[in-house]
């Protein structure tokens, strides 16, 4: 399969009904809650991007055009890795704001600067290796007493990190327990108009980190496909493009 392949409405298609699958798979199962299944990886957390292309395919082409190939092999991280989904939806998003400033459009990955790319993808990479158990509890409905915790991502970006206690035949907190990341505009701010996603699969252990998959409600790469328009429109406009 090609990386750097152009968007298809179909192949989007077949990708949101195979993660809505597995988004609503059952309590013991691997999906969801990190379930039963094996979670070692004999790899590090890129060869574990190449190993699902149906699911990584363009997030392994993009962390190789972001240069940071290195830091996904050979560092400690820990990575909440967004699927190819989540990119042919920034992809449409952005196109549709360039069309409408009347900029060329994007046709491949590989259209969008380096920098631009490492910017968004940056936001889902944490220094160490935390699983499920290392984080602590969030509630939104209650987040005075449960507000999960504000972590750096690896380029500084503000991230709120919590888990999910689900309820269970109406006994609240006993249910299981799911992971989740928010985006947080502005740290002077930081409670104010997150963007929330669920972890659809935790604790997957690779040589070298942590890899925690969002759910098919992480709708859009990057968490702020406003955002990245911009920068690109900002870049294609000094260019000339």
């Amino acid at each position: 399969m090609n990386s750097l392949k152009k968007y298809s409405l179909h192949g989007a298609v077949w990708l949101m009904i195979a993660l809505t699958a597995l988004s609503s798979c059952k309590k013991n199962n691997y999906y969801l809650d990190s379930g039963l299944a094996n979670p070692y990886f004999d790899g590090n957390v890129v060869d574990y991007l190449n190993a699902k292309p149906f699911y990584f395919d363009s997030v392994a082409a993009i962390v190789k055009l972001a240069g940071m190939e290195e830091i996904f092999t050979s560092d400690t991280v820990t990575f909440f890795a967004p699927t190819d989904y989540s990119i042919q939806n920034l992809i449409k998003s952005t196109n549709n704001a360039l069309y409408s400033g009347g900029f060329d459009t994007i046709r491949t990955l590989q259209d969008v600067p380096a920098e631009i790319w490492r910017k968004y993808l940056s936001v889902y990479i944490f220094h160490g290796a935390n699983q499920l158990k290392d984080y602590p509890q969030i509630d939104y409905s209650l987040l005075i007493n449960f507000p999960g915790q504000m972590y750096y991502s690896w380029d500084n970006q503000p991230m709120n990190i919590g888990v999910i206690y689900n309820s269970d035949n109406g006994v609240k907190y006993v249910g299981y327990r799911q992971l989740s990341i928010s985006y947080i505009p502005d740290a002077a701010a930081p409670t104010a108009n997150w963007t929330t996603s669920l972890v659809a699969s935790c604790n997957i252990l690779t040589k070298n980190g942590v890899v925690h998959v969002l759910s098919a409600n992480h709708a859009t790469f990057g968490f702020a496909p406003g955002k990245f328009a911009q920068d690109v429109q900002a870049v294609f406009a000094n260019s000339g493009k």
